[in-house]
């Protein structure tokens, strides 16, 4: 059995809720471009591309998925070494709020590098920088280094997304667009989670888990490198500007803020809480790791709930419903009752949730053309609030020890809901059979959007061997401000 067909059938298996790879068989000399069997090619040489694709997005999506198990492990590790070296909780909020700060500059600065030097140089160089990073934490255990390494590791990880992403929308043929954007979320949180329950593997203290991070990265990168792909074009339109999104859709742009703050704490101070709670590996793991599968499990029956009722309802509901469960959830931790994994479940559900919320509620009042502009918008306003994030629950936990970090993000859920009732009150809901649909969105770099299900895309290729479908032919039309 080749690599390619072992990689692909077991990505397919462990990471992928669709269908991309049935038993390909494909020569050591093959491609992503060429004929599997030249006999079936003369005959259905779409059909033979497709079989083709199908390999080639495996490898990227299993690839990219293991990568995204060692960072799992990694921003849960930093967080519970950190609160173990005695660092103080504004030093750690800090340190935590370092990878967003990359991130920002990665996503601004990324897609001019790879568009300078070209798309394998820019990986290796964002490959390197990252294992470097993940490396450098284990050596030197200082809080001012850690924020330098957090941040070229928030910038580093950020631009191999976009090269892994920059291809993905290469490969993909359009009527799969949103199929794949849909897969990519879901990967993204399954091996998130998956990452957190390595962290029982070695002690926290040794540099052990520094390391096993590092081959996951460098294991992930495999499948990515070795599979021949043509270089895309690199195009990121501007965003839409903060005041033209906040005169479009105010709620929205507050969702997207409020997501990326609760969502910040979450990533950076979660682990620190639960260290300062004194509890073991495998509990932190467990209190993790049910926060992510919430989120992963729940935010789809919210969003179909959200198409088919005025989505501002569902937004504050939603909101109102997480500050309810983080409260609860430092209740649980006074009182010392259980049922903490559980309440963190329900939590993460309505957390993950947010974002997408806000999207498809700026959505709403887009015409299709915008979506884009828009979208990115938005992800750099999440930005700027998962930065903030950390900083606001350190100074929290500082004031109140650790149930500072529930009551905070309960706060701040609290007030996205006020916020949202009174723009219920100011602003008329447009009508159901308009509303954008809900579409699952974790962190992510603007790269991806292109497969936002709203996007304007064109079919490429028909994978099932059928004919090719017509493009679409979309107007510009202008942004509906209603």
């Amino acid at each position: 059995m080749s690599w390619r067909k072992a990689s692909c059938t077991v990505a397919a298996a462990i990471f992928s809720p669709v269908d991309l790879c049935p038993i390909i068989r494909l020569p050591a000399t093959s491609d992503s471009r060429r004929a599997l069997d030249p006999s079936k090619c003369l005959r259905a040489p779409r059909r033979c591309r497709g079989d083709a694709v199908r390999v080639t997005l495996t490898a990227l999506l299993g690839g990219q998925g293991v990568l995204l198990v060692g960072v799992g492990l990694l921003g849960t590790l930093v967080g519970v070494r950190a609160a173990m070296e005695s660092f103080g909780n504004l030093e750690i909020g800090l340190v935590m709020a370092a990878y967003y700060v990359g991130y920002i500059l990665g996503a601004h600065y990324g897609p001019g590098i790879i568009s300078s030097v070209g798309h394998i140089r820019s990986f290796a160089a964002f490959a390197a920088l990252t294992a470097v990073s993940v490396l450098a934490f284990g050596l030197w255990v200082n809080p001012w280094a850690w924020f330098v390494f957090r941040l070229i590791n928030g910038a580093a990880v950020v631009g191999v997304y976009m090269v892994v992403e920059s291809w993905l929308i290469e490969q993909t043929p359009g009527p799969l667009r949103a199929r794949i954007f849909s897969a990519y979320m879901a990967i993204t949180l399954v091996a998130l989670a998956a990452g957190q329950a390595l962290l029982v593997t070695y002690p926290v203290e040794g540099s052990q888990l520094f390391a096993l991070a590092t081959i996951l990265v460098m294991l992930g990168l495999i499948p990515i490198a070795v599979t021949r792909v043509q270089e895309p074009l690199v195009q990121i339109p501007t965003p839409l500007a903060l005041g033209r999104l906040v005169g479009l859709s105010p709620l929205g742009v507050a969702g997207a803020v409020v997501a990326g703050v609760v969502q910040g704490i979450f990533w950076g101070l979660t682990p620190v809480f639960a260290q300062r709670l004194a509890m073991a590996p495998g509990e932190i793991a467990l209190l993790m790791g049910a926060t992510i599968i919430g989120g992963a499990v729940l935010q789809y029956p919210i969003g179909h709930l959200s198409d088919s009722h005025d989505r501002r309802r569902v937004l504050v509901a939603t909101s109102l419903g997480g500050a309810a469960a983080a409260f609860a959830a430092g209740w649980i931790v006074m009182k010392g009752a259980g049922g903490l994994p559980a309440m963190a479940f329900l939590y993460g559900g309505l957390m993950f949730s947010l974002y997408g919320l806000s999207v498809a509620h700026t959505n709403d009042h887009l015409d299709a053309g915008h979506t884009l502009s828009a979208t990115r918008g938005l992800l750099m306003v999440y930005g700027v609030g998962a930065f903030l994030g950390p900083l606001l629950g350190g100074a929290a936990m500082k004031v109140a020890g650790p149930l500072g970090l529930p009551v905070i993000s309960g706060s701040m859920l609290v007030i996205l809901a006020v916020f949202g009732l009174a723009r219920m009150l100011l602003r008329a809901a447009p009508a159901i059979a308009d509303q954008a649909p809900y579409v699952p969105m974790v962190r992510t770099t603007p790269m991806v959007l292109e497969m936002h299900p709203e996007a304007e895309v064109e079919p490429e290729l028909d994978l099932t061997g059928g004919g090719s479908a017509g493009p679409h032919d979309h107007g510009d039309g202008d942004i509906d401000a209603r």
